[in-house]
């Protein structure tokens, strides 16, 4: 970085007051207030505004400030319990939100295309600019969590809800004796005795354990201690967990849908659909793939490194940059 750049670039943190603070001492605060819903206050001074999230209210009408939008999905065109008006509604706010906007940023090359099959952007910059892993350094020291089965067991992590598919992944403990480890909080109690439903009707109830909402600690420990990390999910702006799981190389086995083999690329395993005989015979084929080939723990840990925070960050400077 230019010296010049260093002395020119000063970067704020827009936060509710009880927030400030929360990224450390070497960056400036701006308090949040929810009457700036409806009136940006004064930004005197103040050359960009970055909106990292596309369902805020708090954005800036005013033309004399620069505005880069981040796009993490538009997956409610897809959800099937959402009325046809409140999605024509939610469409026609991004719109607004992007025909402000100086640059638009999406968090996968799948959310952009999305983006441009529904949302008219006229030739406005768009880039894609994948997120990183807060997965760093020494993970020597993990502990075991509460609930740590003592056989073999897959893993998965997400919210309980219907577009995280999870009642597909019971059928996988047919003929086995591993265990299902599902993390998450439940945003749908009654998906979640679907789930518990197929457990029932594959007679494998008693391996299938709900940890709800789990610390870091106890999450890295699944990650690093399964047999395969398994993620049918059916929509993913990104697919954070994906990445998370291949920092540890185990093998990761996921839906073809949406943004997953973009972020897998060639080290993932891939459900091709979502029979029982079919994701039976992939969870076997894969595993047996994985342990028959040398280094393929080794592959995984480098495409988990593609995605990293010091890359993202640079890629958002050079938008920053690229406006002033």
């Amino acid at each position: 970085m230019k010296e010049r750049d260093v002395q020119q670039e000063q970067l704020y943190f827009y936060l509710p007051q009880k927030e400030q603070g929360v990224f450390g001492e070497g960056v400036q605060y701006l308090p949040q207030d929810s009457l700036h819903k409806f009136y940006i206050p004064s930004l005197k001074g103040k050359k960009i505004w970055h909106s990292t999230y596309q369902g805020t209210m708090y954005y800036p009408r005013r033309r004399n400030m620069k505005v880069v939008l981040t796009i993490h999905d538009i997956n409610f065109m897809y959800d099937h319990h959402k009325p046809a008006a409140k999605k024509e509604k939610y469409l026609k706010q991004l719109q607004q939100k992007i025909e402000r906007a100086d640059h638009v940023v999406a968090i996968s090359r799948y959310v952009l295309d999305d983006v441009r099959q529904y949302i008219n952007l006229d030739n406005k910059p768009a880039t894609v600019i994948y997120n990183g892993c807060n997965i760093t350094g020494s993970l020597a020291n993990i502990q075991p969590p509460a609930q740590a089965p003592q056989q073999p067991f897959l893993y998965t992590i997400g919210t309980i809800t219907h577009k995280k598919n999870f009642h597909v992944l019971p059928a996988l403990l047919a003929k086995n004796d591993y265990m299902l480890v599902i993390s998450g909080i439940v945003q749908s109690e009654a998906y979640k005795q679907e789930i518990i439903a197929e457990a029932k009707k594959w007679g494998v109830e008693d391996r299938v354990i709900f940890t709800g909402s789990i610390s870091e600690n106890d999450k890295y420990w699944y990650y690093q201690h399964c047999t395969a990390f398994v993620f049918p999910s059916l929509a993913e702006g990104f697919g954070l967990p994906v990445v998370e799981a291949m920092h540890f190389g185990r093998p990761v086995i996921l839906s073809t849908l949406t943004s997953l083999p973009e972020v897998g690329g060639e080290v993932a395993y891939y459900f091709e659909n979502f029979d029982a005989a079919s994701m039976q015979e992939v969870l076997a084929n894969s595993l047996a793939h994985y342990d028959s080939t040398p280094g393929k723990g080794d592959s995984i840990r480098q495409r988990a490194a593609l995605f990293n925070w010091e890359d993202t960050a640079r890629a958002y400077l050079d938008i920053y940059r690229s406006l002033y």
